[in-house]
């Protein structure tokens, strides 16, 4: 009886251990995120919690260096997209980053066309 209290009591601590040691990953992860985003705008920083991924990492996905010329980023994402169509033997996993990497970029896109049309006075 002793030997199974003993048992409960060490996976507990283990389980407790665990979802302490992610609670602090998580923190630490937001912390960096909060760091890095202080000299982007508002609308940058809420493109990147809202999709997941920063600008940075979705112009390194579609191997765009800038995303002034819209012509290079859809025939990069049409040749990206359908090398990785699952039919074809690819991943959707990659698929979907590269999507989502599309998505991020034509929502920085539409930010700085709107902050352009608006400008602060």
């Amino acid at each position: 009886m002793a030997q199974h209290l003993v048992r409960v009591i060490i996976l507990g601590a283990q389980v407790v251990g665990r979802a302490f040691s992610k609670a602090l990953r998580n923190e630490f992860q937001h912390a960096r995120t909060a760091q890095a985003s202080r000299g982007q705008s508002a609308e940058t920083t809420q493109a990147n919690r809202i999709t997941g991924m920063s600008l940075e990492e979705a112009k390194q996905i579609l191997n765009v260096s800038k995303i002034d010329n819209p012509k290079e980023i859809e025939e990069s994402y049409n040749r990206l997209f359908e090398l990785n169509d699952k039919t074809k033997g690819g991943s959707f996993y990659l698929q979907s980053k590269i999507y989502r990497a599309k998505e991020r970029i034509d929502q920085e896109i539409k930010n700085v066309s709107k902050a352009q049309e608006s400008p602060k006075e």
